[in-house]
């Protein structure tokens, strides 16, 4: 006599079975795979010290409504905003203490697929642990809100710990948006190309808060990376190596910074404008 196992096996099956289908859907695991690759780079960089930073990936378009609609490990955990432009959504977002070196090993063991709620209110922990993401999810959750409300397609929030852009953070001089970014595109080429808006500053603010957030979406207004002082950095976009090789990018024109201060000079940097794409007329123009 045949038996349908879908009535016999118990409720820890039924979980291992969305785990498989969840698995077994190639775009999804090839955008896990590739936070798994740039989790390894923050480590190996020396810019993941302890739990440092974190990663959040907005996956929706990549899951099928059946995938989206899978029972919640962990349901109804309350978000302090309601998050109106997200609802349904569903995101990777690296775990609560977690070391990004063991997220390059294992993405699913050290963070968790999260929904938010219809309403926005709140979120479910749906795959693959009920691992709590981390303590910067209010934040993440808000300034992916206000992308999102903003028509920007800005899937990625990568926050890390860059030694040489939070060593710029401490001097005075480099807390001018303006001032920090003309320095560092005038230490490479690449930087102005790749970071063509340049980068914001947020004053310090105690990490994990909501003021945090609400400073960080005010620079967003106009840039694609902000600087928190004393404390990292933030960039968004579409794709997570993107992010990450803007913020490499920004270290680099740091380190030749400090390289050649430590010659005893200050360093001339790039002067030729970049009038082939914005003509001179734009006031972030390298003088």
């Amino acid at each position: 006599m045949y038996l349908d196992p879908f009535l016999i096996i118990s409720e820890y099956s039924l979980i291992k079975i969305d785990m498989i289908t969840l698995r077994n859907n190639e775009r999804l695991m090839a955008e896990i795979d590739r936070i798994a690759e740039v989790a390894g780079y923050l480590w190996t960089k020396g810019w993941a010290e302890r739990n440092g930073g974190d990663i959040s990936v907005n996956l929706t378009t990549l899951l099928s409504e059946e995938e989206k609609a899978l029972p919640a490990l962990v349901s109804s955990i309350p978000l302090q905003e309601a998050m109106t432009a997200l609802c349904g959504h569903v995101f990777y977002v690296t775990g609560t203490g977690k070391r990004m070196r063991y997220v390059a090993k294992d993405p699913f063991a050290n963070g968790s697929l999260i929904r938010i709620a219809a309403d926005g209110k709140s979120y479910d922990i749906l795959a693959e642990q009920p691992i709590q993401p981390t303590s910067e999810l209010p934040s993440h959750l808000l300034m992916h809100n206000f992308l999102r409300a903003k028509g920007r397609d800005n899937r990625v929030l990568l926050h890390t710990h860059p030694t040489d852009i939070i060593g710029m953070t401490h001097c005075k001089p480099f807390l001018d948006s303006e001032k920090i970014t003309r320095t560092l595109w005038s230490m490479i080429p690449e930087c102005r190309i790749i970071v063509p808006k340049g980068v914001g500053i947020v004053p310090y603010e105690i990490p994990g808060t909501l003021a945090l957030a609400h400073a960080t979406i005010r620079q967003l207004e106009e840039h694609d990376v902000v600087f928190w002082e004393k404390h990292g950095i933030l960039a968004v976009g579409e794709d997570l190596i993107e992010c990450f090789d803007a913020i490499d990018t920004l270290s680099k024109s740091a380190q030749i910074y400090f390289s050649a201060r430590m010659t005893g000079y200050e360093p001339e940097g790039i002067r030729k404008r970049w009038k082939t794409t914005c003509k001179g007329k734009c006031n972030q123009c390298i003088a």
